[in-house]
């Protein structure tokens, strides 16, 4: 058996990146970072949250419920700094030659909150929370692949899957796949190995969690307590920095860092990871089934001005596909979509559609400025004859009430720990229903990415990620124009090493990297 380690890091402010696998390596530890300071309680603002959250495992929908689950539980694997792959409750993962088996081997002499030892019984049951016709896990269909799950060693889970899968691994460092003790279904209470305890949850509000005794992992959980205060408005979460309120904050407002960051005791952290800001068509809506009237939306934008005016020049063009260049598998050859007006309505015309109206949802919830993003679109569709009806919809509930369910609406991908959990989540065929919010079905699609998957050869599984990427780009429901950069706030004496990539605030876990210099 040989282990499987596929991650490649992007470091901030370069375009240069490390690709970090091979079959036949064993996960690298973190990198050292210098000695942190113990003590003080972190005030940390998320803006993304709702008053029906909850700490199930399955249904880990929002950064406030992602950082407060961060805070108390712990996954096999980790994304550790810039991307790559590290262990946590596992301690290494090996592959059968054929890629349909993957063993983890578990640490050992870790302890949940109540004093229970971890056990391969603990692992097994917190992966089957999301297999079975019984699951409301927001990632059924990525565990679909999973046949069985066993405990083989005293300290030993192997997994069986139904296909050859060269990146297994990257699954279990998903924020769903927390692990919980075995047939407590009680999750509100927070048990689990983390760094801290949950002391008190009131979704929508603020959840105060605070140091766990002997955390098993040295080097983190620096706090003595931290409260995760759910903040939606950004100038109240600004004001709240500024005035000493709160120590950090997600989800900086372009229009105003550079003001934020010239102001004394504010220090501002720009992070150029795999996020995409945009809007979504559903493929299967009368409105957008037709490919001709998808590719008029994507040419009806004018990228360079969204960039200037949504963004302040905080991250680059996208083209219309999820995998940017933070992802060792991004294509950079397809040719750019560009603000074309005339064909545009000249592929409305071809489908019998001028003067398309389109009733486009958005909130400020997906990200700041949201809204003005969906203004903006509407005024440069005009020209190609095309008339956006914006809806603006309360940021609250917003992705249990309106995403994946309007026939277009604004939306956020903050990216995913590898190219095929970000593609098979967001338009896998297995995923419609669920987090595939353009329900868009192509066959060529899903064959490349199956292919992909089992692909040992990591050129050849290159290729097969640029053919999804390319079919994405020309079919598929996303008009994204912009990578954004993440803009995190902290007070300045607010420390941390190097930082995650995949989400804003170091990966959603500052509360465990992070502390205070004094």
């Amino acid at each position: 058996m040989s282990i499987l380690f596929n991650r490649r890091s992007l470091l901030l402010g370069t375009a240069a990146a490390t690709a970090a696998a091979a079959l036949g390596l064993r996960p690298a530890p973190l990198l050292a970072q210098p000695a942190p300071r113990k003590g003080g309680t972190f005030r940390l603002a998320i803006y993304d949250f709702d008053t029906a959250d909850t700490l199930d495992p399955q249904v880990n929908e929002t950064r406030f419920c992602m950082h407060v689950q961060y805070q108390l539980r712990n996954c096999l694997v980790e994304v550790g700094p810039n991307g790559t792959l590290v262990p946590e409750l596992a301690t290494e993962w090996n592959a059968s030659d054929d890629l349909t088996q993957w063993v983890f081997k578990l640490r050992q002499g870790v302890e949940f909150h109540n004093g229970k030892t971890l056990t391969p019984e603990d692992v097994v049951f917190s992966i089957n929370l999301h297999r079975g016709p019984k699951t409301i896990s927001e990632v059924k269909a990525l565990m679909e692949q999973i046949t069985d799950v066993q405990v083989t060693a005293p300290d030993e889970v192997t997994v069986m899957l139904a296909a050859p899968n060269s990146v297994f691994p990257d699954l279990m460092a998903q924020v769903n796949m927390l692990i919980v003790p075995a047939d407590d279904l009680d999750f509100n209470k927070g048990i689990g190995t983390g760094g801290y305890t949950l002391e008190s949850f009131e979704p929508g509000v603020v959840a105060r969690v605070v140091r766990a005794p002997n955390y098993w992992k040295e080097g983190r959980a620096h706090f003595d307590a931290i409260e995760t205060r759910c903040i939606a408005d950004v100038n109240a979460r600004t004001t709240a920095l500024q005035t000493g309120q709160i120590d950090a904050m997600g989800g900086v407002d372009t229009a105003t860092a550079m003001l934020l960051a010239s102001m004394p005791g504010v220090k501002l952290i720009q992070t150029t990871g795999k996020q995409h800001y945009g809007f979504a068509m559903n493929c299967a809506d009368p409105l957008f089934k037709d490919p001709n009237v998808r590719m008029a939306m994507k040419l009806a934008i004018d990228r360079q001005a969204m960039l200037d005016t949504i963004l302040s020049g905080y991250g680059a063009i996208a083209n219309d596909q999820p995998i940017s260049k933070a992802y060792p598998s991004h294509n950079p050859d397809l040719p750019q979509h560009a603000y074309d007006p005339d064909k545009a309505r000249a592929l409305l015309e071809k489908s019998g559609v001028a003067g398309l109206t389109v009733p486009l949802h958005a909130a400020d919830a997906p990200f700041t400025g949201a809204v003005d993003m969906a203004q903006l679109y509407a005024q440069q569709a005009a020209a190609a004859g095309i008339t956006i009806d914006v809806r603006r919809e309360p940021d609250d509930g917003y992705w249990s009430n309106i995403w994946g369910k309007r026939p277009m609406f604004a939306t956020k991908w903050s990216g995913r720990v590898s190219e095929d959990v970000m593609l098979s989540l967001a338009y896998s065929r297995e995923s419609i229903g669920s987090w595939n919010e353009t329900s868009w079905d192509n066959e060529a699609f899903n064959k490349a990415l199956l292919a992909a998957r089992g692909e040992k050869d990591k050129e050849k599984r290159k290729q097969l990620y640029w053919e999804c990427q390319a079919l994405i780009n020309q079919d598929g429901g996303l008009v994204a124009p912009l990578w954004a950069d993440f803009l995190d706030a902290t007070s300045d004496k607010v420390a941390h090493g190097e930082l995650a990539n995949d989400w804003e605030l170091d990966g959603a876990r500052a509360g465990e990297r992070w502390w205070f210099t004094e």
